[in-house]
């Protein structure tokens, strides 16, 4: 074995560890390659002191709560910023009809949530890569897997255009009234443009965030938000122009950021992470497809989640006022969840980069810090709602029956909001890793959470009500299994895995192997 002066944080002691990790491969790209991480690993000198009073950790809580919310704070506000692009189009809708309302929420949670859940695990891959790249100092292939994740998500969305085509008789098929499946169809094919602009974005996005270059696209999300607003008003209500203009005004918005974070990568802000359109963008774009893989199902099934609410709803008895009422509060949680998405984008550039630097200890302590902020941010949140529930149901419908049904759901609401605030951050850091080992909980805690919805909403006649305490048990337990996972997780065999992705997608894969080999050649005889 090689001498090192600085003592490996994990080694070998028994033959048959050497078996198991020869026998069982974790990840797509590795093979026998991924031996490398376990025998030979060692953290950076600069990574944080282990942590051993209570005056030690609330020192190192305020360090990395300063970093933390140095990324949290404009990736929150751009988070609801960009969220508020279709809260406010609800809202507006909300005023224009209660039909108007019911479609917009079953176009927003059916058609664009199932292409939304397969769009975001597509570009996951781009996130994991860039953040440990960067962390690295490895910015040259930042661009390059920032055009690779272009190329992958503009087929994508070409592909998932043919649902928003045939949205009405997909909605009629899945058994939704004629009357909101009409409308839905009708503002799905509106909706197009926004989806190859989702296209461009997700990827954009992630790769400034990796950078920490988040302050800009709070900027451009601000600027996109206020004018969305106006015309929105404008157009919808002031003119009447309804849906048709709500869905041109929605679309604009949305091309108005991307286009805006291309120029601002192309104007030379970002450096050596822009090299310029490149060839190497088309190399190995299965490979970047199988990475994605890794975390496509836990954000689909995430997505689809709330698809399957909607689609709930609107089964049950006065389906347009039970999808509204349903709409408003989803509306409301998925408003509160930006901040989660704010903190779940700080935590993957926190962790992924410390994960690239080598420093496992500071990784494992930004995931403590990232869910103490969200708990208590959703703490706050939920009690102002509680306070304000008689006024605020008014804000999103004028129809007597949704805003009293809204009001009964609130406690449930409020309770939700601290739950599946800290959930999404733990699936975040999880998924932002690219590892399988949670994913098989997933498919288990969806047929938990909707046989619980449909059994109390159905077979009870809990109505919506019982739909949602289907959702919020399984959300419980989905945040508990989260909470043994980071638990049980080997920080130092992460930053290992982080420096072997990195080597791989730099081509270097045949050199690292061969490498390994040897090692582990070494590592037998030195066993034996």
């Amino acid at each position: 074995m090689e001498d090192n002066s600085k003592q490996p944080l994990l080694v070998h002691e028994e033959e048959d560890q050497v078996t198991d990790l020869i026998s069982v491969p974790r990840y797509s790209f590795q093979r026998l390659s991924n031996l490398s991480f376990f025998s030979s690993f060692v953290a950076d000198e600069d990574d944080i002191a282990p942590i051993e009073s209570f005056g030690g950790f609330m020192s190192a809580f305020k360090e990395e709560s300063g970093k933390l919310w140095y990324l949290a704070g404009p990736a929150i506000f751009s988070s609801v910023a960009q969220y508020a692009l279709g809260a406010m189009t609800q809202t507006f809708a909300g005023h224009v009809g209660t039909l108007e309302l019911a479609a917009f929420s079953i176009e927003n949670s059916v058609i664009a949530g199932l292409s939304l859940g397969v769009m975001l695990g597509m570009g996951s891959a781009v996130e994991t890569l860039c953040g440990q790249a960067f962390g690295a100092g490895q910015l040259d292939m930042l661009g390059v897997y920032l055009q690779r994740s272009w190329i992958i998500l503009l087929a994508t969305a070409f592909i998932m255009m043919f649902l928003y085509i045939f949205a009405l008789p997909f909605l009629l098929l899945i058994g939704q009234t004629p009357s909101i499946s009409r409308t839905a169809g009708k503002f799905a094919i509106w909706m197009i443009p926004q989806l190859f602009a989702y296209a461009l974005n997700f990827p954009t996005a992630k790769f400034l965030q990796a950078q920490s270059k988040i302050l800009a696209m709070a900027v451009i999300s601000a600027v996109a938000l206020v004018f969305h607003i106006l015309f929105s008003w404008l157009l919808m209500l002031k003119l009447g122009w309804g849906m048709a203009a709500g869905a041109a005004v929605l679309d604009a918005s949305w091309w108005f950021i991307v286009i805006a974070q291309v120029i601002y990568i192309l104007s030379g802000t970002c450096g050596k992470a822009w090299p310029g359109f490149t060839l190497k963008s088309f190399q190995n774009l299965w490979g970047f497809v199988r990475l994605s893989l890794a975390s496509a199902v836990m954000l689909c099934l995430e997505t689809w989640y709330f698809m399957a609410l909607a689609l709930f709803a609107g089964y049950l008895k006065d389906a347009e006022v039970a999808v509204a009422a349903l709409s408003v509060c989803t509306n409301i949680l998925g408003l509160t969840n930006t901040i989660a998405v704010g903190f779940n984008a700080a935590i993957s550039v926190r962790v992924s980069n410390e994960l690239g630097a080598s420093h496992p200890r500071t990784a494992k302590f930004s995931v403590v810090v990232m869910v103490i902020s969200v708990f208590l941010v959703a703490l706050v949140s939920s009690i102002i709602l509680l306070v304000f529930q008689d006024e605020y149901p008014s804000l999103f419908s004028d129809s007597p029956a949704v805003k009293e049904l809204v009001y009964e759901l609130t406690p449930l609401l409020a309770f939700s909001i601290v739950v599946n605030s800290i959930q999404p951050a733990l699936s975040g850091y999880w998924s932002r890793m690219a590892r399988f080992d949670c994913q098989n909980q997933r498919p288990v805690l969806l047929c938990i959470r909707c046989s619980l919805g449909l059994v109390m909403g159905y077979k009870l006649d809990m109505g919506v009500k019982g739909i949602w305490y289907g959702m919020v048990a399984g959300t419980v337990v989905q945040t508990l299994v989260l909470f043994w996972i980071v638990y049980r997780t080997d920080w130092n065999k992460e930053a290992s895995v982080a420096a072997r992705r990195i080597k791989y997608w730099r081509g270097e894969a045949e050199a690292a192997k061969a490498k390994d080999v040897e090692k582990v050649a070494n590592l037998t005889e030195e066993v034996q």
